[in-house]
């Protein structure tokens, strides 16, 4: 029998597929009532979503973000509360049909992953620090994942053709990627670098240890100074600042999901 917290994940999912499936036929159709609908539909998910959440913290008596599961989770769950906030500010219901898949991918590659819940923390995670560098690195990769999902939406507008101007404007959907790798950088080099770094030397005695997730987590941040440089400068704008949001979240995912497979301090799960 599932926990709680698994059947609440789990009716979460469907309801996200049901949504994304709304979101698909209100693009087709370009009808505000199914639209609506569709946002109905994702507010139920992240009602689902959020109580998952709050009853892996009562069951494992610890913030759930002590396993890649839970981190998959809490992650998706701040991406699902920041497509509410864009909605509520822009109403761009349009943006449904990219961000909802994007969560139902994190959602599977979390479903492969171990899900009991443990009521003893490991040594190495019984710091502060870890908390502080688990909460600002999902904070970063979530304003990531909204910034591809801008990129998606920004090359299907590009295309243009029929029904391009249902779309946001390229001059709006660009200052959104923008905004949002903007915002996600300097959490990511405060959380997932800095903060990292102080929890690992705490837990294990050295600052870094070239680490496969590590590693992956320069990768990252080398690839969003490039693209965050060549932004500012004014070079990477437009198709090509679009494409870079959509290739740095397929960075983040082979970066976490390779974990998985090379192992090293970070695989606690």
């Amino acid at each position: 029998m599932h926990a709680a917290d698994i059947d609440f994940f789990w009716t979460s999912f469907w309801c996200y597929l049901v949504s994304f499936l709304a979101y698909t036929v209100f693009v087709s159709l370009k009808r505000r009532s199914i639209g609506i609908m569709a946002t109905v539909l994702f507010c139920v998910a992240l009602a689902f979503h959020t109580a998952g959440l709050i009853a892996r913290w009562w069951i494992s008596t610890h913030p759930p973000f002590s396993t890649m599961f839970e981190y998959a989770l809490t992650m998706s769950w701040l991406v699902a509360v920041a497509f509410v906030v864009i909605l509520a500010r822009f109403r761009r219901m349009v943006f449904g049909v990219i961000i909802t898949p994007i969560l139902l991918i994190v959602l599977v590659i979390a479903s492969l992953l171990p899900k009991e819940a443990s009521k003893q923390l490991m040594p190495a995670l019984q710091s502060y620090w870890f908390y502080i560098h688990v909460v600002m690195a999902a904070l970063a990769e979530g304003a990531f994942i909204i910034a591809a999902g801008g990129g998606i939406v920004y090359l299907i507008r590009y295309r243009g053709g029929d029904g391009a101007d249902f779309y946001p404007s390229r001059d709006f959907l660009e200052e959104f990627i923008s905004r949002s790798i903007r915002i996600g950088y300097p959490l990511f080099t405060i959380g997932a670098l800095f903060a990292g770094a102080i929890w690992a030397q705490s837990a294990w005695g050295s600052f870094w240890s070239w680490d496969p997730k590590e590693t992956g987590s320069l990768v990252i941040w080398l690839f969003y100074t490039l693209v965050l440089h060549q932004d500012i400068r004014g070079k990477w704008r437009g198709r090509a600042l679009a494409v870079c949001a959509i290739v740095g979240f397929v960075i983040f995912v082979i970066s976490f999901v390779g974990n998985l497979f090379f192992g090293g301090l970070h695989a606690y799960i």
